[in-house]
């Protein structure tokens, strides 16, 4: 850490905490790495109780007990303006002999960091930072396969090898990964970027290499959506790549996932005999993939969680499709056989669902509601989401690609062409959970994602009212996009008009 002008305050005050620790009993001892004198402060086990989990014990059957693990120690040191931290002396020893005028190997000698130093992390970036992906997959591709000494049962995954499961996730493919942050007088812009070559892409970079396609906001997205996302995903190619991962990790595997897929096809041709999973669903997937998001109906944790939300799937034939989803529902409730109703000239289609238990009251009912139109078959938990849906595929209301704010803001990722687009209204979703955070029951519940020992720093009861600090939210965009040389994500919010 350069503390740059504030380096005359750094020596006195790295003293006076040296001071604190010596003084609360610490065995604090000074070492010399490359010349260089380094304060070695050993932690204990005490010091972050309750922040970080802690392990269970393991000792394995026959065998002596685990020796506990050695408690670690910070290594500290200033150079000039510099601060110097690490866990151990190998991580700070390269660092104090280039401070020395030593030649040990850099981060800027290594070729993929210069590529991506060159291209992503130009215009002087705020923050930025890389992960060597080679290096990291390499050393675990090491690792070695069970040998099935342990006298357990096989299981599909018995005697897998990283390198094998790597491989096949396309992970070995990943040369690096690197994020930019840049902040304008306009609004932020957050840069990720995945090496990995097109020659060389299997598994999940496979799938996620999206093919340029128009991933713009449809017209019948209603302008009142909080949030939205189109992935212009090939359905037919994903599924197929996804057979081949779980093929290449295991054969187990593909032999399990096509029992699964038989036996669904078994009982669901006792209703209709040309019931075929993979022809009636795989086979109709396209590449078109939305759901938005409308307005929390209130401000509890239950409808937060539960805001009206639809998923859109272009498929070749949606009553196919829509079949799938009736017959597989029909095997787990046979006595679910609500008949659609129409609307719009459209059926409507519901399917029970699970009901699911309120506190102090009864278990509500709840079903996923199922249509088609314009070549998407619709799925919501809510028949007015579906029926707005059936009505703005029509033209008849105000959408959200009319929004002036977003317009503007895919300028600054480069457009929806790249085949992945989103957008969410923070100003709405944050006033929703302000709201939630201020309700005992809600807050309660966040609490529990805070470790205990932190739990008595946070009181969302002293939030403000929402008002007096929306004008620091507005609207965020994000896209993706692949070429041959790799994978980018942005993501870009706008600075509000109201700090204008």
């Amino acid at each position: 850490m350069d503390a740059r002008d504030k380096s005359v305050s750094l020596k006195p005050n790295l003293a006076a905490l040296t001071k604190k620790w010596t003084d609360a009993g610490r065995a604090v001892r000074t070492e010399k790495i490359h010349g260089m004198s380094f304060t070695v402060v050993p932690l204990s086990s005490n010091d972050f109780a309750g922040i970080l989990p802690k392990k269970a014990p393991v000792q394995e059957l026959g065998k002596e007990p685990s020796k506990p693990e050695k408690p670690g120690e910070i290594y500290l040191a200033q150079f000039d303006s510099l601060l110097i931290a690490g866990n151990s002396p190998k991580v700070v020893e390269p660092v104090a002999a280039h401070l020395s005028g030593g030649s040990a190997p850099a981060i800027a000698d290594n070729p993929v960091f210069a590529a991506d130093k060159l291209s992503q992390f130009r215009d002087n970036p705020k923050y930025y930072g890389w992960f060597n992906g080679k290096m990291t997959f390499d050393m675990m591709a090491q690792s070695p396969a069970g040998d099935g000494s342990d006298d357990m049962p096989p299981t599909p995954f018995s005697g897998l090898s990283a390198q094998k499961t790597l491989g096949s996730l396309g992970m070995s493919a990943l040369k690096s990964a690197s994020f930019a942050l840049h902040e304008t007088r306009e609004g932020t812009l957050l840069t990720v970027h995945v090496t990995a070559p097109e020659s060389e892409r299997a598994g999940l970079l496979k799938i996620f290499a999206l093919t340029p396609r128009d991933a713009s906001v449809p017209p019948f997205v209603p302008a009142d959506a909080v949030k939205f996302t189109r992935f212009r995903l090939d359905g037919k190619q994903t599924w197929a790549e996804i057979q081949k991962m779980v093929a290449n990790i295991s054969p187990g595997g593909q032999a399990g996932l096509d029992s699964i897929i038989k036996m669904a096809n078994s009982m669901g041709q006792m209703k209709n005999p040309s019931f075929d999973i993979r022809n009636d669903l795989f086979g109709n997937l396209n590449d078109d993939f939305i759901t938005y998001q409308k307005p929390a109906s209130g401000d509890s944790l239950a409808q937060i969680s539960s805001a009206p939300t639809i998923f859109l799937i272009a498929v070749s034939n949606p009553d196919a499709v829509i079949n799938v989803f009736r017959t597989i529902a029909s095997i787990s409730n046979p006595q679910d056989d609500t008949p659609p109703r129409e609307f719009l000239g459209r059926k409507i289609y519901s399917i029970a669902l699970r009901q699911t238990a309120v506190k102090g009251g009864a278990p509500q009912p709840h079903a996923l509601y199922l249509s088609s139109s314009g070549g998407y078959v619709a799925l919501s938990t809510e028949s007015s989401t579906v029926e707005e849906f059936l009505r703005n595929a029509e033209g008849q209301n105000k959408t959200l690609r009319d929004n002036p704010g977003l317009q503007n803001a895919m300028q600054f990722i480069g457009g929806a062409g790249g085949g992945l687009f989103g957008y969410e209204n923070q100003r709405e979703t944050m006033r929703v959970t302000f709201q939630a955070l201020k309700n005992t029951i809600a807050a309660d519940a966040a609490m529990k994602a805070f470790p205990p020992a932190l739990r008595s720093w946070v009181d969302f009861g002293l939030l403000p009212d929402f008002d007096v600090v929306s004008k620091y939210f507005y609207i965020s965009t994000f896209a993706g996009s692949a070429n041959s040389e790799g994978l980018t994500f942005k993501y870009y919010t706008p600075r509000p008009p109201q700090l204008n």
